[in-house]
């Protein structure tokens, strides 16, 4: 099949039609009628000569030639909405920005005041980025997000290193002033949990070569509670350095054991293609990861057996 002959409005509605299931949404989305969908649907089916839908009108279901059709098309037009933005966005001044919830309000918020004050003229749009979203649509300018893998996937990705994780257990100075010789000594029932991060305490005594009983203090919907929580006193937290180091450094918090890498990387994903005002915050970026001070690093147990 030629590429000039491609069906392409009927390409789109079944694209529509099979990612939402029903013809009806599609048609809603696509701002035509039920039938203007259908119609395109069967002359797409006419034109390769299989049948992509099985089953009633209203509650169709794609058939084995649908199912192998529908992710490279609904991947096909994701990169030509994305061209698109791109084409149409390179020359304003806005600049969409999604991140991690908690380092978006705990450590890229305080610090925008100095690129306003670099690049007054760039409006920044900032969106809080869920931890498992899929950002291969592209749809946005730059996405600060994690690895999770323990594996540089910067490559893979087309992500730069912003910089790597470091973990520790932090709490105010009162408790942590309370006989804290060794990490055993933490209360199990003090130390604070976070729904999405479970395995925060059990990261943290692997990566600096400690044995810690499984925690059982209160357990947070999202870490900027748990943190939140820390910070209030009602129990020790395992924080990313970069979170806290401002809190460390004003002596709001202490990190009595300090800090060791956890093996996560946190990247910087750009929209393909670059811009300057993309490069220009890009830059911005590495500039405060290079002007952050290190953290202390874990505390080391006297060995018993030494005399």
């Amino acid at each position: 099949m030629k590429r000039r002959s491609l069906p392409l409005q009927a390409l789109r509605a079944f694209e529509a039609a099979g990612r939402l299931g029903r013809m009806t949404a599609a048609a809603e989305e696509l701002c035509v009628t039920h039938g203007a969908v259908s119609r395109q649907v069967q002359h797409l089916e006419d034109v390769l000569g299989l049948a992509l839908f099985s089953g009633p009108r209203t509650r169709p279901h794609l058939t084995e030639a649908g199912r192998a059709l529908l992710p490279a098309l609904t991947s096909a037009l994701d990169q030509i909405e994305s061209a698109i933005q791109a084409v149409t966005r390179a020359e304003d001044d806005v600049l969409d920005v999604s991140c991690l919830s908690t380092l978006l309000m705990r450590w890229l918020i305080p610090r925008l005041h100095r690129f306003h004050g670099l690049y007054p003229g760039v409006d920044l749009r900032l969106r809080a980025l869920d931890q498992q979203e899929d950002t291969r649509n592209g749809r946005f300018d730059v996405a600060i997000m994690v690895d999770e893998t323990s594996r540089l996937i910067s490559t893979r990705q087309k992500a730069d290193i912003l910089f790597p994780e470091w973990l520790g257990p932090v709490a105010t100075p009162e408790l942590s002033s309370r006989h804290l010789v060794a990490p055993g000594d933490l209360p199990a029932d003090r130390q604070l949990q976070t729904k999405t991060r479970p395995n925060a305490w059990a990261m943290w005594s692997t990566a600096a070569g400690f044995t810690l009983a499984p925690p059982s203090g209160a357990v947070f919907e999202h870490y900027y509670y748990t943190l939140e929580a820390a910070t209030a006193g009602l129990g020790y937290c395992i924080a990313p350095w970069h979170l806290v180091m401002s809190e460390i450094q004003s002596g709001t918090l202490m990190a009595p054991f300090g800090f060791a890498e956890s093996g996560y990387s946190y990247l910087v994903k750009r929209r393909s293609p670059s811009n300057a005002k993309i490069d220009r915050f890009c830059a911005w970026l590495a500039s405060e990861v290079a002007a952050m001070p290190l953290p202390e690093p874990c505390f080391a147990p006297v060995d018993a057996t030494e005399s």
